[in-house]
């Protein structure tokens, strides 16, 4: 999405749509400042925040992104600040999705095939890191797992990319389809094509048995899996170690080759946003996805919360009847967990989007959405399962940074595009790129930071977009991103269900 350029409206400010009835304010405006065509603003209003351009009463639909943001709760005059003290959520409950309408377009036409260099798996998938991952079954062993593979990877320096260890605290007092959702998600990170070998690492006595968990494997990754039972060895730590060693000798000094951008596997994600992300970062993201879904490449987008108030525009994208009703179907799935817990569907932004000046979930949503442009919906995937088709994959899980990252990993993405206009340092299990929406934060925290999207603001889009692309073509390739630098490595498993 292109922001307008309005003659009569001052720098500070920018509309993004033509439909839009407020602005956002790139600077920080001063009470009384002029903002050009009679404008003039009524209050202190911070950067990245909403600035009324016409008048509202109350009710009156406040536009932003060319579509409603939600209503107006008290009278709003031009010039006065947008926020929560003036502005409130329309989403309520489950809705009937209409259809008609919908766009079920073809793919693009391919743009010229850009290479980078990876490894490619005897299934033919392609990766983007060539590592060992040393994964528990249990929580009980979790930290085991992590110390194993960090004297693991000190000892293999140079032979494979890295040896990780991934805690969790999951695996045992869990029953039924909370059991099955942790057991999935660890079976779909032992399959992803990063991990060339895996150690799955059990206790002997957990609710998440070796056994089970390794049948829940796609068949064509349980190959290069080692299992070790740690209440059945006499030395546990020296087992793990021989168990590692012996796939480094195995898998690692593989060689990268060159691969088309079709072979590339990418999560879209976005984790501490703020006004800017709608505006710079996320339509970056989207303006990728367009070029990687015409090249044949595979995109996954979860956080279904952050689609609520945003639907429309994704669904009418579905390439077939039954893809629209199994997205339909998530998306009042997901409203219906949190009624069912007592809870509005509309219990978001965060303190911190909050400040950053985003009021609304669908505000939220409209701005999250743009990470995926116009790329053709092609699947719908519950939890724990694995995108297999090229286009847009819409995957199952909450908005939760580590939960969903973790379910995009699992899902097979060989890299995450991670926007943020607040920062986070934590990266996940495949490379992390961080993007960021404003300059303060890429200038404060460039050692959380890959790439500045807040350069959009002063540059050509089409050179911004180029040079984006040119390093994440440079961190596939294996260039490592920020996280990876700082040892930022994490994983999280949505929990649902009674604990015993």
């Amino acid at each position: 999405m292109t922001p307008v350029a309005e003659s009569g409206l001052d720098e500070a400010l920018i509309r993004i749509d033509p439909a839009d009835s407020v602005a956002v304010a790139l600077r920080a405006v001063a009470c009384g400042e002029s903002l050009g065509t009679g404008l003039v603003a009524t209050a202190d209003v911070p950067a990245g925040h909403k600035i009324a351009l016409v008048a509202h009463a109350p009710g009156d639909s406040v536009c932003k992104y060319g579509q409603a943001i939600g209503r107006a709760t008290a009278p709003i005059a031009p010039g006065d600040p947008v926020h929560s003290h003036n502005l409130a959520t329309a989403l309520s409950g489950e809705l009937a999705y209409d259809e008609a309408g919908a766009a079920h377009a073809p793919f693009p036409a391919s743009p010229a095939k850009s290479r980078w260099t990876g490894y490619l798996r005897e299934d033919g998938r392609a990766a983007t890191r060539n590592e060992i991952w040393v994964i528990p079954t249990v929580g009980c062993v979790a930290m085991l797992a992590e110390s194993v593979a960090r004297d693991a990877d000190i000892r293999h320096k140079g032979r494979i990319d890295a040896v990780v260890g991934f805690a969790h605290p999951h695996g045992c007092s869990q029953l039924g389809d909370d059991l099955a959702g942790t057991r999935a998600i660890l079976a779909g990170l032992c399959d992803n094509p990063n991990a060339a070998g895996v150690l799955l690492l059990g206790l002997g006595c957990e609710s998440n048995q070796l056994d089970a968990l390794l049948a829940a494997v796609p068949e064509r990754s349980r190959a290069k899996i080692r299992t070790l039972r740690a209440q059945d060895a006499e030395d546990e730590i020296d087992a793990a170690a021989r168990m590692i060693d012996a796939m480094v000798a195995e898998y690692g000094d593989r060689c990268r080759v060159a691969l088309p951008a079709s072979a590339l596997a990418v999560g879209l994600k976005c984790g501490g946003s703020d006004a800017f992300s709608g505006l710079t970062a996320n339509p970056l993201l989207g303006r990728l996805s367009d070029w990687l879904s015409a090249a044949g490449g595979r995109l996954i987008l979860t956080e279904i919360p952050e689609i609520f108030g945003a639907e429309t525009a994704l669904l009418n994208r579905s390439v077939s009847r039954n893809v629209f009703d199994r997205a339909t179907g998530l998306l009042n799935r997901f409203k219906r967990y949190f009624l069912d817990l007592g809870l509005p569907v509309s219990e978001n932004p965060s303190p911190g989007n909050i400040a950053g000046g985003i009021t609304t979930l669908e505000e939220k949503s409209l701005g999250a959405v743009q990470k995926a442009g116009h790329a053709p919906l092609v699947d719908v995937i519950d939890y724990g399962m694995q995108a297999s088709q090229p286009g847009l994959t819409l995957l199952e899980a909450p908005g939760n940074d580590a939960v969903s990252s973790t379910a995009l990993a699992a899902a097979g993405a060989t890299m995450i595009l991670f926007t943020t206009g607040r920062g986070t340092p934590l990266g996940f299990p495949v490379p992390t790129i961080k993007v960021a929406s404003n300059t303060d934060l890429a200038t404060r925290k460039n050692h959380w930071i890959d790439f500045d999207a807040s350069r959009v603001l002063r540059e050509p889009a089409d050179a911004v977009d180029a040079d984006f692309h040119t390093e994440l073509l440079r961190i596939a390739s294996g260039q490592a991103t920020a996280a990876e630098r700082s040892g930022q490595r994490a994983i999280a498993i949505w929990k649902r269900g009674a604990t015993l």
